[in-house]
């Protein structure tokens, strides 16, 4: 069990995490702004989305790349607040769920939308339904807009390897980290880089050792895995009851990187008692950095502490 810094912020959701050149930790909260944590622990304000910051990557231009919920796929300067809309629309109709993102180093951005159907105030129904509209979308150093792939179990956490040969996205409900091959022998092929997860992942992320570290905001629960098996009309009238009478998510704090063998290189679990349901990580340089869908703090792991 690895100790936990807690970083106050003042505003609840820190659903990811990242971590800037100079040290900065980023992160979106539920209210829609995006908050700047300097080393010294400090915060401000550097932007606002006008609704739900989710995953976050650093473009070359120093803006931050926001998949915004709401909004779809967003930049927003933290030098002046500035926001430009990147992507709100594909093929005719507006983005629904807009979770994570990576950046290719020419300029493409690979994102995920988890879902065709319903938003984030109602993922919990997308998940009892399992209804795989989930899909992998990349945005063009161009502006033009590509579907990579379709049918995803919840589709969510998205990196790049670090030669860039392959992309990762995550699939919650199905518990793996697909991987879509981008060059080398095996380019337009996919593939697993890792199955039956002990949990539900959530945002993924390169870390600077390379590695693909993932977050899993709770653990395997067999109630839900039966849930998943029933017939569809039983799994949509299930969804359908009250939120407190359904499954919650196991308190745990845990995240797992894995190399691009698919070897699991780190399984990290901390202290759920004052910080739980991590939705996001970052590791740099040998901290990782931990965001949370419920917390208003974010939280950091020292790779090299008992």
């Amino acid at each position: 069990m690895k100790p936990l810094r807690i970083v106050p912020v003042p505003a609840h959701g820190t659903e990811d995490v990242l971590v800037g050149p100079d040290g900065t930790v980023y992160t979106g909260t539920a209210d829609g702004d995006l908050h700047a944590l300097a080393p010294d622990g400090s915060s401000r304000i550097v932007g606002t989305t006008g609704g739900r910051p989710l995953g976050l990557e650093l473009l070359p231009d120093g803006r931050l790349l926001v998949c915004d919920a709401h909004h779809g796929l967003l930049a927003v300067d933290p030098r002046d607040g500035e926001l430009e809309t990147l992507v709100d629309s594909f093929d005719g109709r507006p983005l629904v769920f807009c979770n994570n993102a990576a950046v290719a180093t020419n300029g493409d951005i690979w994102f995920s939308d988890s879902s065709t159907l319903f938003g984030i105030e109602d993922w919990r129904k997308d998940f009892a339904r399992n209804t795989r509209t989930g899909r992998l979308l990349v945005r063009r150093a161009d502006g033009s807009v590509e579907l990579v792939l379709d049918g995803l179990a919840f589709s969510n956490g998205v990196a790049l390897a670090a030669d860039e040969s392959y992309v990762a996205v995550a699939e919650t409900v199905a518990r793996t980290v697909v991987r879509w091959w981008l060059t080398g022998p095996r380019a337009g092929e996919r593939d697993l880089l890792c199955s039956d997860l002990p949990g539900y992942p959530d945002n993924i992320a390169r870390g600077s050792d390379g590695l693909i570290w993932v977050t899993l905001p709770s653990t395997r629960d067999p109630l839900v895995e039966r849930i998943l098996t029933l017939p569809t009309p039983l799994r949509k009238a299930l969804s359908n009851i009250p939120q407190g009478l359904q499954p919650q998510p196991k308190r745990v704090v845990r995240v797992m990187a894995f190399d691009d063998a698919g070897t699991c290189v780190h399984d990290l679990e901390g202290d759920a008692t004052g910080f739980h349901m991590v939705t996001g990580v970052r590791e740099h340089a040998g901290q990782v950095w931990l965001g949370s869908l419920e917390e208003a703090a974010v939280a950091v792991i020292s790779l090299g502490a008992d």
